[in-house]
């Protein structure tokens, strides 16, 4: 069964999106202001933790990366933070996206 997760946070002027598509084949896809900056695949349901980074295209560019966990709980299986020019903000899952 294919599994669909989403989070979100508009933080600094940027909207950061990570969607996770998990099943045979694991699909992590991050994206800021709606375009992809990074995506992963891996067979399997994924490992973790896993962080994904992106370099805007301003100057000079602040960092950015994306880290997914595994929370352990069965309602919520995965948490996402956001470190944004070294500030780390937690990324709430969307629901019904």
């Amino acid at each position: 069964m294919r599994r669909r997760y989403s989070f979100h946070l508009d933080r600094a002027g940027r909207s950061v999106t990570v969607n996770v598509r998990s099943g045979w084949i694991t699909e992590t896809e991050l994206l800021v202001d709606g375009k992809e900056y990074a995506f992963h695949r891996v067979r399997g349901h994924g490992v973790y933790p896993l962080t994904l980074t992106a370099r805007l295209p301003e100057e000079p560019a602040p960092p950015l990366s994306v880290r997914l966990e595994r929370t352990g709980s069965a309602e919520h299986p995965l948490a996402c933070t956001v470190d944004l020019g070294g500030t780390v903000h937690p990324a709430p899952e969307r629901v019904g996206h």
